[in-house]
């Protein structure tokens, strides 16, 4: 895909094929975080695939919203350091956004599927990956081939006009 079309066809997918993605597009999709821009290059993340069936079932339980983490045949766990002022914590977090994001659409470029998740249980993730307490498991992104329909461009997506969002020069 060209890199607006993989933009245009990124969409969040919680419900997944049961296919096993490769790993070579894991290490692909892996890579796009680890391409991410950080602030002053410090690159603080580190990235985890999961595959195991049973580490999956266990991550869909450290945030509400992560149910779809069980039922994805792969996730990639994001870590940053744990920064002890609200600063670092911030600039820690913009960085991880983009790293996710460049998952997303690297997924996207592939016709994988991701959805992501937050996670509230910080004990409980750090156990499950072996995380060192001083990390926290900042973000989850389900991966696997949709189930409901392929990624394709968006012709129309649904978004307010462009003309309502970018603004040139003034508001």
């Amino acid at each position: 895909m060209q890199t607006l079309d993989a933009i245009r066809a990124r969409r969040n997918v919680r419900t997944y094929r049961p296919d096993p993605v490769p790993d070579a597009d894991l290490d692909v999709i892996a890579a796009a975080a680890w391409l991410a821009p950080s602030a002053s290059n410090r690159q603080h993340r580190i990235v985890i695939i999961v595959t195991d069936p049973g580490q999956l079932q266990e991550l869909s339980r450290v945030w509400r919203g992560a149910g779809h983490i069980a039922r994805a045949p792969a996730a990639i766990a994001l870590v940053v350091p744990h920064a002890e002022d609200d600063r670092t914590r911030l600039i820690d977090y913009f960085d991880l956004g983009q790293a996710m994001y460049a998952m997303t659409v690297a997924a996207a470029d592939l016709g994988i599927g991701s959805g992501h998740a937050s996670v509230g249980d910080q004990d409980a993730a750090r156990a499950i990956l072996g995380v060192p307490d001083d990390y926290d498991v900042a973000f989850l992104l389900g991966i696997g081939y949709p189930a409901d329909r392929p990624l394709k461009p968006v012709v129309k997506p649904d978004r307010l006009p462009v003309d309502e969002v970018v603004r040139h020069g003034h508001w």
